[in-house]
């Protein structure tokens, strides 16, 4: 069965924020970059209509406390 475009979003996202703290730990990021412009760029543009802050913020929550615990 192949992913929806949520899914795909959610995957997408998930891994955006794992790169992005990686880089962030190895001081590899550009200044000003913050998580969201990180994930407008890695998002394909053909679901990136789903995309939307809330969601990158939700997915950013769960993955942190599910880390923590």
């Amino acid at each position: 069965m192949p992913l929806s475009d949520k899914e795909k979003m959610v995957a997408i996202i998930s891994n955006g924020i794992a790169v992005f703290s990686l880089l962030q730990e190895r001081d590899s990021l550009p200044k000003n970059t913050t998580i969201y412009d990180f994930i407008l760029k890695v998002i394909p543009e053909d679901i990136k209509e789903e995309l939307n802050v809330e969601l990158i913020d939700e997915i950013f929550q769960y993955v942190s406390s599910a880390h923590s615990s």
